[in-house]
């Protein structure tokens, strides 16, 4: 998973030269540092291109430091950044070149506390995109319901339903796995 280490790295470009900015070089390079995972993460599980989410994570970030609004709250800029994140998402999704990359070998740059922990990564993986971005900002991010519905912009009855179903998804599956593991 590629990094980036601080605004400099971002900004590579001096796309900026002139433009008035509301955080100082202190603030974004924590805030950039505080949020880069969970953004990277929310675009790989929306793309499942560990490429497109690097590139995903840079636009977003640079839009963080572009952004002339006031946050409310930690909370606030997470919220928006999800936001920005999966509209960069979308409008990725309708390019001409998209393509996905192998689960496995993003896989092998994580880190797993189990291997429980690691099978059930791969199964939430393997479900459709609409119960896989709920079950992740659910569980994963730690939204409600009505936060996710927000920030996909879909009602939270819809959530609840893609919640509800990919949780039953991900039962069966993993049931009919350890029985044919007994």
């Amino acid at each position: 998973m590629k990094h980036f280490a601080s605004k400099k790295d971002i900004l590579s470009e001096k796309l900026f030269l002139g433009e008035r900015v509301m955080f100082s070089d202190e603030q974004f390079t924590q805030y950039a540092q505080e949020y880069m995972d969970t953004i990277f993460r929310v675009a790989f599980n929306y793309l499942k291109n560990r490429a497109d989410a690097d590139d995903i994570t840079q636009n977003v970030l640079i839009k963080l430091y572009k952004a002339k609004m006031e946050f409310e709250s930690d909370s606030h800029m997470k919220h928006w950044l999800i936001r920005v994140t999966i509209n960069e998402c979308k409008k990725t999704l309708t390019a001409p070149w998209r393509h996905t990359e192998s689960i496995d070998d993003y896989a092998a740059t994580l880190k797993f506390m189990t291997p429980e922990h690691s099978d059930l990564f791969y199964e939430v993986m393997k479900l459709p995109k609409k119960y896989r971005l709920a079950i992740y900002l659910h569980y994963y991010e730690g939204y409600s319901t009505d936060e996710i519905s927000e920030l996909l912009g879909i009602p939270g009855a819809t959530v609840r339903t893609h919640l509800s179903r990919g949780r039953e998804r991900l039962k069966s599956i993993l049931h009919l796995e350890a029985k044919c593991n007994v």
